[in-house]
């Protein structure tokens, strides 16, 4: 009996058509980050006609289906969100540290009471970074900062020089009234100040009175003579005004100290009368993310760019130059699809030879365009991060300067 060897059918049953369908798309997703936006879903249907066409889908079928095509081009919205928010935190790292984070779900998008997309705001310029790391060196400048400074006192006994201020703050430190209350332990203190205080009266007779002083502090006081006064800039009277505190400590002072390794040494050696108590200001060692209720510095904040608060761009805030290279990459991630198909054939057998496919070229080829695609968009986010366009800013002022410098200037005739 003779056997049909006819084909059912002379067309493949799986080809990419040339246009794609609306209704389709957001069911063939894979996250759907962008299914409820009218405008991605008309975009993903475009790219099927432009990826037919680009592919030469109207010479020889193509081997994919349009939910490949629809999920190529939301990834290629995910890969450009990902290029634009990884530029965007090198912008606003350094002024976000410590700010609140979000809480993701699994697509990456905001979830919980933060919705705030800070990947599309332009935040304030406050010197972040620079400013913590200023509190930081403030505490052992004993110039203001994020830890506290306590103080203790203690009495002078006759004749006794040296002191263990440890133990004295330690055994302090076992009051509960004291605000550094079981905050000692065996851990060292660091030691900022040690000081006694004199009579009221005695500061005036050695130092003068020097508030409302306008002019240089000099023997005339306020005014050098009848006619005017001497005027001098804050930061001079502010280096007077320590001058005058360390001339109270110290020439002032009938007494000096040194300390090694928290223990004092007091010349000459007290009487234990006058002064009878000495006060010492002090630092407890704390841990790098310890924070006060009432003054938090940000240690539950953003950290580095994984904290930060953002989601996967909106499709309806990425423009013209972001929607062309969306198109581009998505096109080149579907023939890299294409290209996985044929290579599973290798080739095909006809009467007489064979047709060998170009898969590995077209996987091969993809890979580099992808490549490319991304090196490009990241050459040019690299170039428009905020310091590189200050340093433009500032270059083109530089040369505006310059072309006035050889602009003459007419004469005014009256």
């Amino acid at each position: 009996m003779p056997v049909n060897l006819q084909p059912s059918s002379q067309t493949s049953a799986l080809v990419l058509p040339s246009t794609g369908t609306h209704s389709d798309v957001a069911g063939a997703l894979a996250y759907g980050i962008y299914s409820d936006d009218t405008n991605f879903i008309s975009g993903a249907v475009d790219q099927v006609t432009y990826v037919y066409n680009k592919l030469g889908g109207n010479v020889l079928d193509l081997e994919i289906q349009p939910d490949n095509v629809y999920n190529a081009y939301e990834e290629a919205c995910l890969e450009y969100s990902y290029i634009v928010n990884t530029h965007q935190a090198k912008n606003v790292l350094s002024d976000m540290l410590g700010n609140t984070t979000g809480t993701f779900d699994q697509d990456g998008e905001l979830s919980g009471s933060y919705t705030t997309s800070a990947n599309l705001k332009f935040p304030r310029f406050q010197l972040g970074y620079a400013t913590h790391i200023g509190r930081g060196v403030g505490v052992h400048a004993g110039v203001g900062a994020t830890q506290t400074l306590y103080s203790a006192s203690f009495s002078a006994s006759r004749d006794v020089q040296d002191y263990d201020l440890q133990a004295i703050i330690y055994s302090a430190s076992l009051t509960a009234s004291q605000p550094f209350y079981n905050k000692i332990g065996s851990s060292s203190v660091t030691i900022h100040d040690v000081y006694y205080r004199t009579p009221r009266a005695s500061w005036r007779f050695f130092g003068g009175n020097a508030v409302g002083t306008v002019g240089n502090l000099s023997t005339y006081g306020q005014y050098a003579d009848d006619a005017y006064f001497q005027l001098v800039p804050n930061w001079q009277n502010t280096l007077q005004a320590y001058a005058y505190e360390q001339d109270i400590k110290v020439r002032s002072s009938h007494y000096s100290y040194e300390i090694n390794n928290n223990k004092l040494r007091i010349f000459p050696t007290p009487d234990g009368l006058n002064p009878d108590q000495y006060w010492i200001k002090f630092r407890v060692a704390e841990d790098a993310f310890e924070e006060e209720e009432d003054r938090q510095y940000g240690a539950d904040g953003v950290n580095n760019m994984n904290a930060l608060p953002f989601p996967n761009v909106p499709y309806k805030n990425i423009n013209s130059i972001g929607k062309q290279w969306i198109r581009r990459y998505a096109l080149s991630l579907c023939k890299e699809v294409l290209g996985q198909v044929r290579s599973k054939l290798g080739s095909i057998p006809i009467p007489g030879n064979d047709v060998t496919l170009n898969g590995p070229a077209l996987v091969s080829e993809a890979k580099e365009e992808q490549s490319a695609l991304r090196e490009e968009l990241k050459t040019v986010f690299d170039e428009l991060v905020y310091g590189k366009l200050a340093e433009g800013d500032a270059a083109m002022q530089e040369s505006i300067n310059t072309v006035f410098k050889n602009i003459p200037h007419g004469i005014y005739v009256g």
